[in-house]
């Protein structure tokens, strides 16, 4: 992930301070879930090898590294929670700041906000 866009866009993509720190905040998340992924990668090989060794050891060993990976994968389900939640606020927020209850696209047209039932 190294060299991607995210850098480019937290350095003045145009959104404002608030738009450069949700970025920050999304490339920090998504470095922490690729180094869980990668992690996970040598841990499901290194199942695979004790698996396939059939010594008592090894899958002896695969329970502590299972535990492992699946500590992993809760973690991974965490941060993308944490990412949904942090989108969704500041999608909400910057709806929120438009009192007159139009938005703008991109390309500058107005359009009516939709109102939420309930």
């Amino acid at each position: 992930m190294e060299g991607d866009s995210f850098s480019g866009m937290a350095n003045g993509g145009g959104g404002g301070p608030a738009d450069g720190k949700l970025i920050q905040t999304f490339h920090k998340s998504f470095v922490q879930v690729q180094s869980l992924l990668d992690q996970n990668r040598l841990l499901i090989s290194e199942i695979n090898q004790n698996h396939e060794s059939r010594a008592p050891g090894d899958l002896t060993r695969n329970v502590g590294l299972i535990r492992e990976l699946n500590n992993n994968i809760r973690r991974v389900v965490g941060l993308y929670a944490d990412l949904s939640a942090s989108f969704a606020r500041n999608m909400d927020a910057s709806s929120d700041g438009d009192s007159s209850g139009t938005l703008r696209s991109s390309d500058g047209r107005a359009g009516q906000k939709r109102v939420r039932p309930g």
